[in-house]
């Protein structure tokens, strides 16, 4: 009996990953880097970041698109290490200052007895929920600061 419910259990299972695994969006994403240039007279500009130099702040517009598939996803970014993160235009993003293994939000991270800064951070993702990935496109922009 234990056995039979447990067969039907694995059954059960191995049917049910597909579904899932369909269930999941397919996402397309494409990505541009600005440089902030100040220009007298017109203010902040945004240009196409051809060359950049020490301490100039660059934007990075990540745009996604659904092709199909339902439910949220998540979109992560590792850092250029000639960069360090400066933050979102949301502020919803989680960083990871170790690589990618562990998340959290910069002003909960430690690194050993201190806490970590902007500097430290290695990777930047953002949990697209469900009823935003539903619109079928959208952005996400940072910035970060060349070292």
């Amino acid at each position: 009996m234990f056995r039979r419910s447990l067969a039907k259990l694995a059954c059960a299972f191995a049917l049910a990953a597909p579904a899932i695994a369909l269930a999941a969006p397919l996402v397309a994403l494409d990505s541009a880097v600005f440089v902030e240039r100040v220009m007298p007279g017109k203010g902040r500009l945004l240009q196409p970041a051809k060359a950049l130099k020490r301490g100039d702040r660059v934007v990075y517009v990540v745009s996604w698109y659904r092709m199909g598939g339902q439910g949220g996803f998540t979109v992560t970014n590792p850092l250029p290490s000639k960069v360090y993160f400066q933050g979102s235009a949301d502020g919803r993003e989680e960083v990871s200052i170790d690589g990618g293994k562990t998340w959290g939000r910069l002003d909960s991270l430690r690194i050993g007895n201190r806490l970590a800064t902007p500097e430290d951070v290695t990777h930047v993702r953002w949990r697209v929920p469900a009823h935003e990935a539903a619109r079928g496109q959208g952005q996400i922009t940072y910035s970060a600061i060349v070292r």
